[in-house]
C-alpha cells in the first residue's frame, strides 16, 4: 500500500498524473496523438513564426501576448498550447508560470541533466521529442512529438538523486535531414532568470 504524499494535495495533481508525487517517481508521459489541424499549425508556425515566444504571466497574460504574435493559420497550435498551460498551472498550484515556445534547428542542450525547477513540462510538437534515461542508466529514451513530458527538477520537494531521471534535447546534428523542433516548454515563472538555457 502506498503512502500518502504530503505534496499531492497541495499540487492537485489530476489522476493521469499522480505519480509524480511519489518520491520514487521523477518523471511521467502521456501518449498524445495532435489531430491534423494542430500539425498544420505547427507547420504554419515553423514557417512564419517567431523563432522565440517567451512570457511570464497568468494565463490570461500569456494568451494576450501569444495571440499578439500569432501568424495566420496557427490559432489550433495556440489553443493546445494555452490547454496545456493551464493543465501545468493545476499542476503546479502556481498562479502564474513561464511559457516558452522556441524553434530549435540545432544542437540544444546535449548533456544529460536535471533543471534547476521543481516541475518541467514539456511538448515537442515538431521533430524529435525530449530524450531522457535513469540516472544509474545508459537507456537512452526517446519521446514521440505530440507526447506530453512531465519531469521532477531538483526544487521539487523532497527530491533526491535516488532515481533521478535526466533529460537533453536530442541531437539534431545526428540527423541526416535538417528538422526543426518546435518545443514547447512550461515552467515556474521564476525557472532560469526568464531567459534560455
Amino acid at each position: 500500500m502506498r503512502s500518502a504524499c504530503p505534496t499531492r494535495q497541495r499540487l492537485a495533481i489530476p489522476a493521469s498524473f499522480q505519480d509524480i508525487a511519489r518520491s520514487d517517481c521523477f518523471i511521467v508521459q502521456e501518449e498524445r496523438h495532435m489531430g491534423q489541424d494542430v500539425t498544420q499549425a505547427a507547420a504554419s508556425w515553423n514557417a512564419h513564426g517567431p523563432d522565440l515566444f517567451l512570457c511570464r504571466g497568468t494565463i490570461k497574460i500569456l494568451e494576450t501576448g501569444l495571440r499578439a504574435v500569432l501568424p495566420a493559420g496557427t490559432q489550433a497550435l495556440a489553443e493546445d498550447a494555452l490547454k496545456l498551460a493551464r493543465r501545468y498551472q493545476r499542476l503546479s498550484g502556481t498562479a502564474e508560470l513561464r511559457f516558452r515556445l522556441e524553434k530549435i534547428r540545432h544542437d540544444s542542450c546535449r548533456r544529460f541533466h536535471v533543471d534547476q525547477v521543481p516541475l518541467r513540462f514539456l511538448c515537442t510538437y515538431t521533430g524529435p521529442g525530449v530524450q531522457w534515461k535513469y540516472a544509474d542508466s545508459e537507456t537512452i529514451h526517446e519521446t514521440s512529438a505530440g507526447w506530453i513530458t512531465l519531469l521532477k527538477g531538483r526544487l521539487y520537494p523532497g527530491w533526491s538523486t535516488k532515481g533521478a531521471v535526466l533529460h537533453r534535447s536530442p541531437p539534431l546534428s545526428d540527423l541526416l535531414v535538417p528538422v526543426t523542433r518546435l518545443l514547447l516548454t512550461l515552467d515556474h515563472p521564476d525557472a532560469c532568470g526568464m531567459g534560455r538555457q
